[in-house]
């Protein structure tokens, strides 16, 4: 195909055929069939799922735009203004798209009587403000419009990342929404549309921004298109790990495939299959051949119509899962105590054996631990191939930290913290103190600098990114040893004694929030302490005993005050989930003040003695240092030294005396 011609025709194959697969499939299960009672019409039966569609594709041509502009072009080139007009009109349609389905889910969901009197608009917002279904897509809507101006009003490197990252967030509500078009409750179901719908954002609008720059790219094409495949690579990998954990989600049995549910999942299944083939196939066939090669060229642009077409049939067919509902049906409503609260049946006891034999996986987190592992053992063996030495150790204990965040957020842990205040206390000091000490001394920056290719065209790359962000103010304020050390302590003390820890419990949202800041927070302390990755200051060694003295102290305060408490945190959870095994809740709660005394105090302590043997070897190497220069000068200073000494002492001599 031209390339010339795709950039026109790229967008309608994509667009032309996410319709015909949405319109067919919705056919074929009769999602969109009238209702036997409440039937809101057949333009909100049809409309609702195409215009959902059409947030689905306009959601990813914007996000997709701005990922591929921040790591594979050039800032203030007119390729890179490109990309932000394309995210920019992929805004604007995302913003009238989500009003219009807000609109349609609200006709779907109350079938009110359609008027221009002041009761339907007082109705539509009471539903738009109070129903969580309406603020997710009013917020959409909004977080769509702020984009839209963003990214045609700023072009600078610094505004298109805020940019890019308030797009990838405003993805994230419409995640929530699950295959059965209601609000998923389940936070595996949550996090799995998360990830599904950010891997297939950046998959998807890269690929219409090659489509529609290809003019603009001229000889950097080849590079380009090299760079989007690595983005498309890790979407690809994203993508199929959380659609086979949704599918597993909502697909009991082999025969259950059989239902009109199955039938389309398993179109969207074999288009996937068939991009990542596409995607693998010009990937290693014809992109390195694509400049001195007219036919390879010609090529690789028909088969990104192919695969936007794909991209299409996957599309529509999604939309059709949202509206049609999964073979296992709705789960039966249960009013046990710890259902009402975690949406979740209360756990047996956790005895010897389930310790090592209880999971409850967080996708988000094993997804985070399996490319954090990937992507260190490609930059440890891109380094060895080019003769450089990276020691074991170091990928030993990268990896050891990586498979403890895995245990800690997918095994036990996980799976009773929600119950047990003492295993949440456990996660806890795992995240903030035992993981850290095994990541920190990884040297994952270290790593990255200098296994991740430099660029000299402009761009951003990995390792551009990396360096500005080490260098960016804000991280010479939070790596500060003093501003780590604050954080680190101080966010306990905030954390369990404000709404901040209810939050965590109530919402994922917040847990995913407490795991992440209290990993960050944690690594970021020990970084400032032990770690060889480039800071912008370094404390002095005995400062960074001070500093660490304080901070045992702070945390074994925190303990004791956790264990004294009299009454029961959170009270209304941890005593409201009518378990009858184990401690009694404020008897756990003491357990957990221990834990955070006991164990909490043991990574601190090691962390203490990695200080004072740095600081000794420091030493050594200071003593080495000098000894190696005055074995090359002869021990000139010394001698000149003394030279003066003997002098100003025969001066002395021969002065007369008084």
């Amino acid at each position: 195909m031209n390339p010339r011609a795709l950039r026109a025709v790229g967008p309608v194959i994509l667009v032309v055929a996410a319709v015909v697969t949405a319109v067919a499939s919705l056919a074929f299960t009769g999602a969109a069939a009238p209702l036997a009672q409440g039937d809101p019409g057949a333009i909100v039966r049809w409309g609702l799922p195409l215009t959902k569609l059409l947030v689905n594709v306009s959601g990813a041509v914007m996000a997709g735009s701005l990922v591929l502009a921040l790591f594979a072009l050039k800032a203030g080139e007119k390729e890179f203004d490109g990309a932000l007009d394309v995210a920019s009109i992929g805004a604007a349609v995302l913003t009238v798209a989500a009003g219009a389905t807000g609109f349609m889910t609200f006709l779907d969901s109350f079938n009110p009587e359609f008027s221009a009197g002041p009761e339907f608009g007082a109705q539509l917002g009471r539903f738009l403000t109070e129903v969580e279904l309406g603020r997710t897509w009013l917020i959409t809507t909004i977080a769509a419009a702020v984009v839209t101006i963003l990214a045609f009003a700023i072009r600078s490197w610094l505004w298109t990342l805020v940019t890019a990252v308030l797009a990838l967030a405003t993805l994230i509500p419409m995640a929530t929404q699950g295959h059965s078009g209601e609000l998923a409750s389940h936070d595996a179901t949550v996090t799995a549309m998360s990830l599904h719908v950010l891997g297939a954002a950046a998959w998807l609008g890269g690929l219409v921004l090659l489509a529609v720059l290809r003019p603009a790219l001229g000889s950097r094409l080849a590079t380009v298109v090299g760079r989007y495949s690595s983005i498309a690579l890790v979407g690809f990998v994203i993508v199929a790990g959380s659609g086979l954990a949704r599918a597993l989600s909502s697909i009991g049995t082999w025969q259950q495939l059989m239902s009109p549910y199955g039938a389309i999942l398993i179109v969207k299944v074999v288009a996937l299959i068939a991009m990542g083939v596409l995607g693998a196939w010009y990937r290693g066939l014809l992109i390195g051949r694509m400049q001195r090669d007219e036919r390879a060229s010609r090529a690789f642009w028909t088969l990104i119509g192919v695969e936007l077409a794909f991209m299409g049939i996957a599309s529509g067919a999604a939309a059709a899962l949202a509206r049609t509902p999964p073979p296992l049906g709705e789960t039966p409503y249960s009013s046990t105590p710890a259902e009402i609260l975690t949406g979740e049946p209360l756990p047996p006891e956790l005895t010897l054996e389930r310790w090592f034999t209880t999971w409850d996986v967080d996708l988000l987190w094993a997804t985070v631990a399996a490319f954090g592992i990937a992507f260190y053992v490609l930059g440890v063996v891109r380094l060895r191939r080019r003769g450089d030495s990276w020691p074991i150790y170091r990928t030993v204990l990268w990896i050891a930290g990586c498979l403890t965040l895995f245990w800690v957020t997918s095994g036990p842990v996980n799976a009773y913290q929600d119950y047990l205040f003492s295993l949440h206390m456990l996660g806890h000091m795992l995240l903030t103190m035992g993981i850290p000490l095994m990541l920190v001394p990884g040297a994952p920056i270290t790593l990255a600098l200098r296994a991740i290719e430099k660029r000299d065209d402009g761009t951003r790359g990995g390792r551009e990114w990396i360096m500005w962000a080490v260098h960016s103010p804000f991280a010479r304020v939070i790596t500060h040893p003093l501003v780590a050390a604050g954080i680190f302590v101080g966010s306990l003390w905030v954390f369990y004694f404000t709404d901040l820890f209810r939050w965590s419990l109530y919402d994922h949202l917040g847990h995913v929030w407490m795991v992440t800041h209290f990993l960050i927070s944690g690594f970021l302390f020990v970084m400032t302490l032990t770690g060889i990755d480039p800071l912008p200051y370094r404390m002095p060694y005995p400062g960074r005993l001070v500093t660490l003295i304080a901070v045992m102290a702070m945390h074994a305060f925190f303990g004791v005050a956790m264990m004294m408490q009299e009454g029961l945190m959170a009270a209304e959870w941890f005593g409201g989930m009518g378990r009858t095994w184990g401690p009694t809740p404020l008897e756990d709660q003491y357990i957990g003040g221990g834990v955070a005394w006991s164990i909490g105090e043991i990574p601190t302590l090691i962390t203490a003695i990695v200080v004072a043997i740095q600081w000794s070897r420091s030493d050594e190497r200071q003593q080495r240092r000098q000894d190696r220069h005055a074995d090359r000068t002869e021990n000139a200073e010394l001698d000149a030294y003394n030279a003066r000494l003997a002098a100003m002492a025969e001066r002395d001599a021969a002065r007369p005396s008084r």
